[in-house]
């Protein structure tokens, strides 16, 4: 796996089998990120050097303006930079199976496609438009900056849905809506509900 269309392929590849397990059984999100990465691994066989979990990438001084506010709202004494740790990372393999934090430079480099896992499991709740959207504004600003540093990756929001209660899902128009937000920012957007899916990505380039 060297690109991004190639981790895309892999992504789409283990979708119908993260869909079919995810609705089976119930779970909190840890949960589903490690039923992504188990996906992942055995169905679209991703290697295991080119597949992390909760990898911080440290970025300094950042450009995006998203990025740079959430900086300034940190104590002084811990700015000047901000970390992204997306869910589950698919990166080439010149990464070098090395997830520390000390590797962080190596790591955003290396990035090929970054997945943002919501999933309901709120009693008497459920997953609102205004999370999801906020997901996907960092998911695209990590884009940003990872561009500005000559990086190209594709960032994915992917929503598991499948709590049994209707009342503890996702309304029509907030899955409608966080659709729509992704596409205008260029954020691949995967839901999964007990009866519906979607599968909007796209690798968009040949890196």
């Amino acid at each position: 796996m060297k690109t991004v269309r190639e981790a895309t392929e892999k992504l789409v590849k283990a979708w119908p089998h993260i869909v079919s397990e995810s609705r089976q059984v119930l779970g909190s999100e840890l949960f589903y990120q490690a039923l992504v990465y188990h996906c992942l691994r055995h169905y679209a066989r991703v290697p295991l050097q080119q597949l992390g979990m909760n990898v911080k990438m440290r970025i300094m001084n950042p450009v995006s303006e998203l990025f740079k506010r959430l900086d300034s709202l940190k104590h002084e004494n811990y700015r000047g930079g901000f970390e992204p740790i997306p869910d589950v990372c698919l990166f080439s393999a010149s990464v070098g199976a090395d997830w520390r934090r000390r590797n962080r430079e190596l790591t955003l480099a290396s990035l090929l496609l970054a997945v943002e896992i919501k999933a309901s499991e709120r009693e008497n709740g459920r997953l609102r438009l205004g999370e999801i959207v906020s997901d996907i504004e960092k998911l695209a600003a990590h884009q940003e900056e990872a561009n500005a540093r000559g990086v190209s990756f594709l960032p994915v929001m992917m929503v598991i849905d499948t709590a049994p209660l209707p009342i503890e899902r996702m309304t029509s128009r907030s899955i409608r809506e966080s659709r729509t937000a992704a596409n205008e920012l260029g954020v691949g957007f995967m839901y999964t509900s007990p009866q519906s899916e979607i599968c909007s990505v796209s690798a968009g380039g040949n890196r």
